[in-house]
């Protein structure tokens, strides 16, 4: 009686390597879609700038804005920021139009925390689903 041995280890690396890749293009598209819906609308600019990237070689996602105001959004400004590390007493800014405000600041929104929070066991059930049928 003689045993042979099959290496498959390049076939499982393959298949875990393209679940990875599936789930990170629909993780990547479900929290910036749950970050849009979570975003606060005055012009939509901010809302519509969330967007998500792929690095398919280094198995990664990012997901986020290129906007300021994003940051703004996530952690707030002046008085009502989410550290209380913020610019105290006011202060005056002049907007597109050219119109003078005065603000204390803006609250945080954390559009990004709560889309997180809110998908990540249902993500983690999903990866486990994404990587269970690609290992058939």
């Amino acid at each position: 009686m003689s045993l042979q041995f099959e290496d498959n280890s390049a076939e499982v690396k393959r298949r875990l390597s393209e679940s990875l890749i599936r789930f990170l293009y629909e993780a990547g598209g479900d929290l910036t879609s749950q970050i849009q819906q979570n975003s606060r609308v005055d012009t939509g600019q901010t809302k519509g700038s969330y967007k998500y990237k792929v690095n398919e070689s280094d198995l990664t996602a990012i997901v986020g804005s290129n906007l300021e105001n994003a940051i703004w959004e996530e952690f707030g400004t002046g008085e009502y920021a989410l550290k209380g590390n913020g610019r105290k007493g006011g202060w005056v800014y002049k907007d597109a139009k050219g119109k003078y405000h005065h603000t204390y600041g803006k609250s945080p929104n954390r559009p990004m925390h709560h889309a997180y929070t809110a998908s990540k066991t249902a993500l983690k059930r999903r990866l486990e689903e994404i990587i269970k049928s690609g290992m058939k």
